[in-house]
């Protein structure tokens, strides 16, 4: 009995836990025309939150470990089941936090504002018609 709920309680752990990752669900994008003036080499860091994969992967451990052995052998993989899966989910979120190559853009709109765009490297250049494509940070520069 304390197996299958224990189970299904890590399950419904995950699942809540990597929902929250899922972005919010947006309104209409704004689009704006206009001319690149600038681009600067940059770096941009990873947004994500850091030590959900260990919690993530500690959750996971648990229910694996919860599915091995009886009495103080099944505490003792649970607990070992719970410290891998967080170190293994520490070490797989270390993947994905690498900084990536990026350009930081400098746009002259069309009504003459001058917005500044980063992003990761792509293929635009100075003098070239583009599109602004939504707002704040979720702004991508893309060509016309």
């Amino acid at each position: 009995m304390f197996k299958q709920i224990s189970t299904a309680v890590v399950a419904l752990m995950m699942v809540l836990g990597l929902s929250a990752c899922t972005p919010a669900p947006t309104g209409p994008i704004e689009i704006r025309k206009g001319v690149v003036e600038q681009i600067t080499a940059t770096t941009i860091k990873s947004n994500h939150d850091t030590g959900v994969g260990a919690v993530i992967g500690g959750l996971g451990g648990l229910g694996v470990g919860a599915l091995i052995g009886s009495g103080t052998g099944k505490a003792v993989a649970m607990v070992l089941g719970a410290i891998g899966g967080a170190v293994a989910g520490n070490e797989i979120q270390k993947h994905y936090d690498k900084p990536v190559e990026g350009q930081q853009i400098f746009v002259r709109t069309s009504n003459g504002v001058l917005v500044t765009v980063t992003q990761p490297t792509g293929n635009l250049r100075v003098g070239q018609h583009v599109y602004i494509e939504g707002a704040g940070t979720e702004a991508r520069v893309v060509a016309q």
